[in-house]
């Protein structure tokens, strides 16, 4: 285990998170939102950025509203990029691998919005971001995600696929 995934392990405030994520994942997302909502009025806005943008990100993970979604979102990339310039390597080298799924989690929400411009702005950082990404289980869902977002990103609402074009050429499927 890398020292920054002992140092969550050994954290009460990660345990409770995993805990309400635990009941999210289970299917109880109300109770999972009431515990989440519970524990970022414990920990504030100004507490430990590392807690804020965990909690943040799966906080917004429970949200119905799209716009809410997108606000906690938001908080839990403004608490990763917080982490990432404090002193600490253990904490700064966790939240590096937090900064794809930071970036989809905002596409996605600027689609459901909307805003497919915005979408792909922040898809395009989720790509940049993929190398701090490990070779494993998560690293390999989270480059799926992004593959999958994409894919749907170059889809028009008609369904009908986009094709791109060689210079010169025109822009359709290839017979």
């Amino acid at each position: 285990m890398s020292p920054a995934w002992q140092e969550a392990a050994d954290d009460a405030v990660m345990t409770r998170i995993g805990q309400a994520v635990m009941l999210h994942q289970g299917g109880d997302r109300e109770e999972a939102r009431n515990r989440l909502a519970g524990l970022w009025e414990e920990i504030g806005a100004d507490g430990d950025p590392y807690h804020r943008c965990t909690l943040a990100h799966y906080l917004a993970d429970t949200q119905d509203d799209p716009a809410d979604e997108l606000m906690w979102d938001r908080i839990a990339l403004a608490a990763a990029d917080a982490v990432a310039g404090a002193p600490g390597r253990a904490a700064r080298v966790a939240v590096r691998g937090f900064y794809p799924s930071l970036h989809l989690n905002l596409a996605a929400d600027y689609l459901k919005l909307g805003r497919p411009e915005a979408a792909r702005g922040q898809l395009e950082l989720a790509r940049a971001a993929c190398g701090a990404l490990a070779e494993d289980a998560y690293g390999d869902g989270v480059r799926a995600a992004i593959a999958r977002l994409g894919l749907r990103l170059d889809t028009p609402a008609d369904g009908e696929a986009r094709w791109g074009a060689a210079p010169g050429e025109e822009a359709g499927p290839q017979a």
